[in-house]
């Protein structure tokens, strides 16, 4: 059976503790996080049931040889063997026939044995090879791999369930842009708020979050935030704007959060001069004026031009052109503050 990181993770971490786990499984991708949080999935069924846990590395094509001695051990003290196999080395035809004797006496219930091999990515030519066969067939595959952004937030969804973490699209926004699409920076991320919050997850089960809450549990260095940005750009204070551009270039603030900042305002700015009611966008209160005061410096002309001006943002975040990114980061940030660099095209 073949399945993805994201059906198999969560359905075994809230299958029951007696859920069979026997025979061969194969996890498989260029995600190490992904591979490790399935494996101590595995491992905390494995311990319930009380499995003696072995990790074999495989050095060769020989490796795979003590991998079946350690499947085929008994112990006075454990109910069954799990053996933990890591390395490409694929076996030969002799253990492919013992791991396929092996897999069909745990369909059969006649061994209550389990073999996890973690491997790297796999592509469509390996998965038609013999080797794999056994696995995808009488065993478990599961594809530990990412292929669209929206799976890492998915993902991390999943952990923040468990941490009792509800957060708010603003928030996800935020927290993506922060850790620049760094899937273990972002767990961290998820894990401080967890030890911030624990406290008030008592009583209420799970917690709500906003930006401002996920603001408190991220790390940064710089005199001022992209929050300060925001307030700088939205009064129209073309100063502070250059000041605070400078300060977060200087203590390595991420790109990519300084134009989540400058986008997410622009947006909300063109929304209402649309005419868009501010609460309906998600604007607070709080803010309303200063968004209402930012919307009087600008025309729809101006506004139109954004969105080029955010694109060749991105550009130069990601070295497709060589246009400094922090040049056109401060360009667009006194855009928004009324204040004009360069005439218009």
């Amino acid at each position: 059976m073949q399945d993805t990181f994201l059906n198999a993770y969560p359905r075994l971490q809230q299958s029951p503790a007696d859920t069979n786990v026997a025979g061969l499984w194969l996890a498989h991708g260029d995600e190490p996080l992904l591979s490790q949080w399935f494996l101590d999935a595995l491992r905390t069924r494995w311990q319930q049931q009380n499995y003696a846990v072995t990790r074999v590395e495989l050095v060769s094509v020989k490796t795979w040889q003590e991998v079946l001695s350690e499947l085929g051990s008994l112990s006075l003290f454990d109910d069954a063997s799990a053996v933990i196999v890591t390395g490409n080395h694929k076996p030969d035809k002799a253990v492919l026939a013992e791991l396929e004797r092996f897999a069909q006496e745990a369909q059969a219930g006649g061994n209550s044995n389990s073999l996890l091999w973690l491997t790297a990515k796999l592509d469509k030519r390996s998965q038609t090879a013999k080797w794999f066969l056994p696995f995808a067939q009488m065993g478990h595959v599961i594809d530990c791999n990412l292929y669209q952004e929206q799976q890492r937030q998915q993902i991390l969804q999943v952990r923040a369930q468990q941490f009792g973490l509800q957060l708010s699209n603003d928030a996800w926004q935020l927290l993506m842009s922060h850790t620049e699409h760094h899937l273990l920076s972002a767990y961290q991320t998820l894990w401080r708020l967890s030890y911030l919050f624990t406290p008030t997850l008592v009583e209420k089960g799970s917690i709500s979050l906003g930006i401002d809450d996920l603001q408190a549990a991220l790390v940064s260095n710089a005199q001022f935030s992209v929050f300060d940005l925001s307030d700088a750009m939205l009064a129209g204070n073309a100063q502070q704007v250059t000041k605070i551009i400078n300060q977060l270039r200087v203590t390595d603030e991420p790109t990519p959060l300084v134009l989540w900042a400058i986008s997410k305002d622009m947006r909300l700015v063109a929304q209402l001069l649309e005419g868009q009611d501010p609460q309906a966008i998600g604007i607070w209160r709080n803010k309303q004026s200063l968004y209402q005061s930012a919307c009087g410096r600008q025309s729809r002309d101006d506004v139109a031009q954004w969105s080029d001006l955010l694109f060749r943002c991105d550009q130069a975040i990601k070295g497709v052109i060589r246009q400094p990114a922090w040049e056109l980061l401060l360009q667009a940030a006194l855009l928004l503050a009324g204040t004009r660099l360069f005439a218009a095209s």
